[in-house]
């Protein structure tokens, strides 16, 4: 089970309540991305919530490019 690296949410239960108040059981799962962010000074891919991401708990790794041959 994928918790956020960050702040520990995850999956959460509970019950769909119905109109007739019929209860079945229902599961909730966190919105976490695979990021590749810098944790104790290296990169590393973890998993993130979104409201980590977005709030700046989580700082993003920069993209590395490819390197292209120059063009003769």
């Amino acid at each position: 089970m994928r918790t956020c690296s960050v702040c520990e949410k995850g999956r959460r239960t509970g019950n769909k309540v119905s109109h007739a108040n019929n209860k079945t059981k229902k599961v909730w799962d966190a919105n976490l991305k695979r990021v590749h962010a810098i944790v104790a000074g290296e990169t590393l891919h973890i998993y993130a919530c979104t409201r980590c991401i977005r709030s700046g708990k989580v700082t993003k790794a920069p993209v590395r490019k490819p390197q292209t041959a120059p063009a003769v």
